[in-house]
């Protein structure tokens, strides 16, 4: 699932220093992190890639903006 992750991230643009998916310490959990987003995003390995697939944009249309866990959750919450 970390891979597949990876694949859309870089299919989107972004390098792995700029943002990618690692495991995180505890079992299950993995972050979404690089220095593109103000600070790591961490949650179940499921929703870490669902964000990575559907919430976050492609480079291209990031522009100079850093993305922040808050609005991953936000999205998270009004996603169906």
């Amino acid at each position: 699932m970390i891979y597949e992750a990876n694949e859309v991230l870089r299919a989107k643009g972004y390098s792995a220093a700029q943002l990618v998916v690692a495991p995180a310490p505890l079992p299950g959990k993995a972050l979404l992190k690089g220095n593109r987003i103000v600070s790591p995003f961490s949650d179940l390995e499921e929703t870490v890639a669902r964000v990575a697939r559907e919430a976050v944009p492609p480079l291209a249309e990031l522009g100079t903006r850093r993305l922040t866990p808050h609005e991953f959750r936000a999205w998270l919450e009004s996603a169906p």
